[in-house]
Parts: C-alpha cells; structure tokens; sequence
C-alpha cells in the first residue's frame, strides 16, 4: 500500500476513534482526506488541512479538532512526530524506518511497485489520435497520440481496466475528396491534361500514391478517373494511409485495443439513435432538418444532426459512437482532442446526457498546440500546401525517446514550443538524456560491483539504518512518493506529472551519485547503498516504461 494512503487511513481510524469511542468529535459525514507535501521542508513530510474542512460540522476551532485528532493517532510506527500548525493543519514527520521498508517493498514487487487500486477495476475508453486517414500524421497529432498513450499507461497502473481506441473518420465528404485527389494525380502522371482543384489534397503523398498505382496497375483505373469514378482511388488511397498511420504510430510506441471505422454506424447506428432521442423528444424538426435539443443540457444552441436533405451531420455520427461506448460496457470515456474542439466539449456533454449517462463520466483532455523550433526559429508549416512536418519526421530527427518525453512534459492545456536542437542534446540540458542517464550511472555503479566480485545483496542482507546521509533520504522519499505519483496523475487526467516525477527522481539520484560513493571499505554502509541503488534503478525502469521511453544501460 501506499505511503499517503496508509497515512490517510491512519487519519481516517483517528478521526472516527474521535466519533464514536471518544466523542469528542460530533461529525455525520466525513469527506475525502488528502494529504500535500508542504512547501516548506520545516512543516514536514506531508500535512493536511481536514481540521478546517471539518470545523463547520464540529462547530469547533479547527486547531481544537488538530489537536483531538493528534490526540488520536496511536502506534503508527512509520509516523516520528506529529505537529498541529498555524489555523489547524496537521504536519506529518515520517520515521526513516517506513523509508527502509519501501526498499524491501520495490524489492519484492519489481516492475509492478508503484501500482495502486484507485480505479477499482472501472472500465474506461481512452479514445486517441483518431485523425481523419486522409494524410501522413503531422506534428500536431504526435502530442495527442502520446497524451493519450501515457494516461492509458497511468490509469492502467492505477486500477482501472483501459481500452484504447483509435476512432477512424473513413465516412463523409473528405474521403471522397481523397478519392478525387489522388484521380486527378493520376490522370496528370499519366500524361493527361487536367487541374486539381484548389480544395484537393496537395501534399507529394498524394503523388506517390498514384504513382503506386501507375506502378502496380499502369493505366488500368484511367477511365475510371477521366469519368469521375473515383470508388477505387478512394479505397486505395485510404487502406494505404491507414496502414501508414497504424505503422507510424506502432514506431512511435502506441497501439491501440481497437480500431473503430465510423463507416459501421452508417446508416443502420446513427438511425436508430436518432429515433431513440426523438423519443425522448431531444430530437425535433424545423425547416426540413432534424435538431438535437443540446440547450436543454447547457449548450448555448441546438444542434443539426440530420440536414434537410437527409445527409447526417458529424455529430449524428458522434452520438451513435458515444452511444456504442457505454453499450460496451465503457463505464467512462475519454477523449484526448486538440484544443480546435473546445467548442464541441459542451454538446457532447449534453449528448451524454441526454443518452441517460452521467455527463462527468465523459471527460475531454484538450491539447493544445505544438510549435516546432530549430535554432530558435518557427518551423513552417502549412496543411493545405502539403507543406507539414510529419510525426515520422520528428521521431526520424530526434528519436522516440526524446520525441516522447518532450510531448508530455507539460501540462496539456499550454501551448508547447518543441526544441529539436534540445531534444537531441546530450547534455544535461536535454531532459529527457538527464534522466537516461540516471539510470546508465546506475548501471556503471552495479557494473562495478560485479566486477569487484560483490554479490548483490537483498534488503535483509543490509542494514538500512546506516542510510543517514540527506540525499539518500531524499532519495528514497523520492521512491516511496512513486505510488502516490501514479494515483494524482491518473486520477487529474495529467500525464505531464509523471514526466516531472521521472525527471526529479533523476535529479535527486545524481545527488546521491555525487555525494555517495558506494564501493567503499564500509561494508555495511555499501551493501545498504547498492540496495539503495538497486530499488532507484528499478522505479526508474518502471516510470519510463510508463512514459514508453527506454532505458539505456550506457550512454
């Protein structure tokens, strides 16, 4: 378990000990207790502020009901002192004996420590990526598709029971554009005469795939072109970008559980749906069109969902795939989106809603844009000259790792400006080098040892206590914190806490690899810092497995 859920528990017994065996607390409803690692290393290891959240129902001074439950907490070998400060928080300072046990704990669990129940098994979507397959992945993709891979990661680690969906938008006008684009390059490669609409897709990827066909068909499909017959082109076009995409995405180290054509809900699912909110009447027509009534759920209008001459609109489509989530027993979904569909968040709240859902259990994680720099310049990019950066270009220029870990380094909601430069340093400036190479100094440190012939010893071959030095109690504050990390990042839908939780571990370990020697002639205080090292090499192994960044054993 835990460090901060079993403190959280031992404020719990002492709160409800106060309740009902001592009375000296009159409280009917106990909320969530959480506990923060104070600012200030002079306020302790962790406090609380739950006295003041419970003065209103006590009707009493939140420092009377600190002291009650100070008063309250009894053989808690892992807590060395508690104080009451300030208006009533309550300041934990831990004993170095629970640090010594989490060693024994990573010891004992391996690649599984730092997993926790928070999620009780709740089946949850993570819906990702889920770009039209009309071109190559650009840049503004890459985020979102590592965003979603590290919180299914996370949640996963959390408790909950993830699937991981990629929505394929294969219906509607723009695959038929699809279609008509790569005609026309066809028709031109072959000698004829004809323009490309301005609307068309203009990238050279259109090029090449007509050329594939020339290459494999010659002029086989060319009346079909000349005769805007474009059903083949179309098929072609799209099983070829979609495989692109899936295998671009497996390089970049995201897979998904299930791949989800939005052709399957036409028109058989998105009928059906809409005859069920017609009877319901969140469905009513005006002018020829049927409407969704989305103001009565908080949006600020009603929404088409079938257009007067019969063609569904995007979100018909959406409801009926929102709908097949929770038929598929999805207890919560998540959508990773760019932060361009900020304004379709509220209507599909309403949807929600209006399907007899709770509107919380779809949660929407926006991203927001991605601005590549080299050299401290923009790069340019233009979408519609074809003109963009790829995700396959990224990672070719600075590695997975890197491109990985500088997706998620910062909180989704901030606009985020991607150093190439940086993200291919070797140097400490780089971050995500920094933290390899915590774990590459390790591996020299044990590379020594077995030199050395010393057997690597367990936890109860080492005598813990002789860990005393401030950065080797940093560290494993640090390893023990682990646990904790995983439930706030799964349970704030943030990623980017996990990233940082990797990088400080790192700093703090080359803390401890400056100021600690470990082969020495103290036995005893070396056998207890190569156990020290052995439990930091595994959590870092654990958290850029989550991350899906690798850890190098030299560099």
């Amino acid at each position: 378990m835990a460090l901060v859920q079993k403190l959280e528990d031992e404020l719990l017994a002492a709160i409800e000990n106060a309740i009902n065996i001592s009375n000296e607390l009159d409280i009917e409803e106990l909320p969530n207790i959480k506990l923060e690692v104070p600012r200030d290393e002079s306020h302790g290891d962790y406090a609380t502020n739950i006295a003041m959240v419970l003065a209103g129902q006590a009707k009493m001074a939140p420092r009377q009901i600190a002291e009650i439950i100070k008063e309250n907490l009894s053989g808690v070998d892992l807590i060395d002192k508690v104080e009451v400060a300030g208006p009533g928080f309550i300041n934990f300072f831990l004993s170095n004996k629970w640090l010594y046990d989490v060693l024994a704990e990573i010891e004992e669990q391996g690649e599984s420590y730092g997993e926790v129940n928070v999620g009780a098994s709740k089946k949850v979507q993570v819906e990702f990526v889920s770009a039209n397959p009309t071109g190559p992945l650009h840049v503004g993709h890459s985020r979102g598709a590592v965003v979603g891979d590290v919180l299914s990661n996370i949640l996963s680690s959390a408790g909950f029971d993830v699937g991981k969906e990629y929505y394929i938008n294969d219906a509607g006008n723009q695959m038929n554009l699809l279609g008509k684009s790569v005609a026309i390059r066809y028709q031109q490669l072959l000698g004829e005469e004809v323009e490309i609409p301005e609307e068309s897709y203009q990238g050279a990827y259109i090029k090449d795939i007509a050329q594939e066909i020339i290459d494999e068909e010659n002029n086989k499909y060319l009346q079909d072109a000349k005769s805007g017959n474009y059903d083949f082109f179309k098929e072609y076009a799209y099983q070829k970008l979609l495989n692109n995409i899936e295998s671009d995405l497996k390089d970049f180290g995201v897979e998904f559980d299930k791949w989800f054509s939005e052709q399957t809900l036409h028109p058989d699912s998105v009928e059906e749906v809409v005859e069920e909110l017609k009877k319901s009447d969140f469905i009513y027509e005006n002018e020829g069109a049927l409407w969704f009534r989305s103001t009565q759920f908080g949006d600020d209008k009603d929404r088409v969902v079938i257009k007067d001459d019969g063609n569904p609109t995007y979100l018909a489509a959406d409801i009926a795939y929102h709908k097949n989530k929770y038929d598929r027993g999805f207890e919560e979904v998540i959508n990773v989106w760019g932060a361009d569909h900020h304004g379709y968040i509220e209507r599909m709240k309403a949807v929600i809603e209006a399907l007899g859902y709770d509107r919380e259990s779809l949660q929407i994680v926006l991203v927001q844009l991605v601005t590549l720099l080299r050299d401290g310049e923009k790069v340019p990019m233009s979408k519609r000259a074809g003109n963009f950066v790829t995700l396959r270009d990224v990672v070719k220029e600075v590695g997975k790792d890197a491109a990985r870990y500088f997706y998620v380094m910062r909180s989704t909601d901030s606009h985020f400006d991607f150093d190439l430069e940086l993200a291919k340093k070797q140097s400490s400036d780089n971050p995500v080098y920094y933290i390899q190479y915590a774990h590459a100094r390790i591996c020299s440190i044990l590379d020594q040892v077995k030199d050395e012939g010393i057997e690597l010893p367990k936890v109860k071959e080492a005598d813990l206590t002789k860990l005393r030095e401030d950065v080797e109690i940093d560290l494993m504050k640090m390893l023990a914190d682990y646990p904790n990390e995983i439930a706030k990042s799964a349970e704030s839908r943030a990623p980017h806490h996990i990233a940082r939780f990797a990088y400080d571990l790192a700093s703090v370990f080359h803390k401890f690899y400056n100021k600690c020697h470990v082969l020495i002639e103290d036995q005893e205080v070396m056998k207890a810092r190569i156990v020290l090292v052995l439990a930091a090499k595994q959590v870092l192994v654990n958290v850029l497995d989550l991350l899906g960044v690798s850890a190098p054993e030299s560099m």
